[in-house]
């Protein structure tokens, strides 16, 4: 890592906002949008309860629920879940950057989250995701009912795996189809479309994000020459070690090698789920896989603490704020 976690722990104490505590609100009258707000708020935090996953597992987020929002001109990140993944899935991060005077909103991409896979091998989930971070983005600062305490010059994005490539075509990046056709060996799925000939139109951009953070990328679709039109800047995390929808690690270098600029980069010796929110003993127990870290005995919580201080840091950074 390029910085320690003591100098991390000293950034995230000197940017705490007046909030003491991250304020949410869920998003739930449009299955196309159904997630959740984190905002700052000058309550003391509670849990809120999301209810049982369809692993088996309760879920629930720190902060107070409906809290009033604290604050005026405030930053608005987007945030993008991977891989059959949910909204919630970085709500720590989420939770870290509402403390420090940000709102942060993330949906779940419908067709490829934990409760459903209906897209989730198709091409077609590559052109929606784009979309349906613009549409959040739209519904931030067009209809949410506390619209009026964001700056719409501040917006910023997060993405993880496969939202990693959602930020980075929302910034520019027109995917290379023909090379993944050429490396397909499936018959099934999103390969069998690709030597079908199939592609699906271009992916949609949104010029009102103006940086970002792109975590563990999913690499099969991002080339030196398809990053090279990225011009927003953008703070870049790879995992030393990679994992399901990344392959062993050496794709997310390759990236790294490619990006255009000298965007800050970090590399984390763990693996792609090391990422992640640090799991509960009940979420362990249902889904070990997401929640074993590789090394044995990488210290997430830790990690996390250091994360989410540098994710603060930058968007502060880049975007301004209390």
């Amino acid at each position: 890592m390029r910085s320690t976690l003591w100098a991390f722990a000293v950034i995230l104490c000197c940017l705490g906002s007046s909030a003491e505590a991250a304020g949410i609100q869920l998003i739930e009258s449009d299955p196309a949008l159904s997630g959740a707000i984190w905002y700052p708020c000058a309550a003391k935090p509670t849990h809120v309860a999301l209810g049982r996953l369809s692993v088996g597992a309760d879920f629930d987020l720190e902060g107070v629920k409906d809290c009033p929002v604290t604050g005026a001109k405030l930053p608005l990140i987007i945030l993008s879940h991977g891989r059959g993944g949910f909204f919630g899935q970085h709500h720590d991060t989420a939770e870290a950057l509402a403390d420090a005077g940000f709102v942060v909103a993330a949906i779940n991409h419908p067709g490829d989250t934990a409760n459903d896979s209906s897209r989730r091998d198709t091409l077609s989930v590559l052109g929606s995701r784009p979309a349906d971070m613009v549409r959040l983005l739209d519904f931030m600062l067009k209809d949410w009912k506390d619209r009026a305490v964001i700056d719409p010059v501040k917006v910023g994005f997060f993405g993880f795996s496969l939202g990693g490539f959602t930020g980075f075509v929302l910034m520019g990046t027109k995917p290379d189809y023909a090379r993944i056709a050429g490396l397909c060996k499936e018959t099934t799925g999103t390969c069998a479309q690709l030597h079908n000939g199939e592609t699906p139109p271009d992916p949609i951009q949104d010029a009102r994000i103006r940086a970002a953070v792109i975590v563990d990328p999913a690499p099969g679709l991002l080339t030196k020459d398809n990053l090279a039109v990225v011009k927003l800047p953008f703070q870049f995390w790879r995992s030393q070690f990679g994992g399901p929808g990344v392959g062993d690690g050496s794709g997310t270098e390759r990236v790294a090698q490619g990006l255009p600029g000298k965007p800050e980069t970090h590399v984390v010796p763990a693996g792609h789920f090391a990422f992640l929110a640090p799991c509960s003993a009940e979420l362990a127990a249902a889904i070990p896989r997401i929640c074993t870290d590789t090394p044995a005995g990488f210290d997430r919580v830790g990690f996390h603490r250091e994360f989410n201080a540098a994710v603060v840091q930058y968007f502060r950074e880049q975007l301004g704020g209390h």
